[in-house]
């Protein structure tokens, strides 16, 4: 973790976390919903939809130091285990979306492609669930991969 608050590193950091949010913003279509939730904002969950944005962070920070840590570890051309779990939870926050109950995300535009109707609300804590799901496995990552 020393490593990702060196000077350097941490503008890396943080171009990987905006890079990220912008591109989940885009690929879920949230920029399309947040001027709904404005005009309903008196049938907003304000808890859910502010859980899910802060998980939404969490993963976009936890997916910026497993970018820098792999960076590092490569330029030292040190042996990275993790880089699969890295990816496969980045991917997994791509699905989510930003907010997983109001947008529909990759994974449910995918599904819709091959004729399955699927939208993350439908599960029971409406997709915050694989928001969680994904900060464990970046986390998993991140363990693996800050190893020497």
């Amino acid at each position: 973790m020393k490593i990702f608050f060196r000077k350097s590193y941490i503008y890396y950091g943080m171009l990987i976390f905006l890079v990220y949010l912008m591109l989940n913003v885009i690929v879920s279509g949230f920029y399309n919903t947040l001027p709904l939730i404005l005009v309903y904002a008196k049938t907003v969950n304000w808890l859910k939809l502010g859980f899910s944005l802060l998980l939404t962070l969490i993963i976009g920070f936890l997916v910026s130091i497993n970018g820098v840590l792999i960076y590092v570890k490569y330029k030292e051309r040190k042996r990275c285990r993790g880089i699969g779990t890295a990816g496969v939870g980045t991917a997994g926050g791509l699905i989510a979306g930003v907010c997983p109950l109001c947008v529909a995300g990759l994974f449910p535009l995918i599904l819709g492609l091959l004729g399955i109707s699927f939208s993350l609300g439908s599960l029971p804590f409406q997709g915050i669930e694989v928001q969680i799901l994904v900060i464990l496995i970046l986390f998993i990552s991140y363990k693996q991969v800050s190893k020497d």
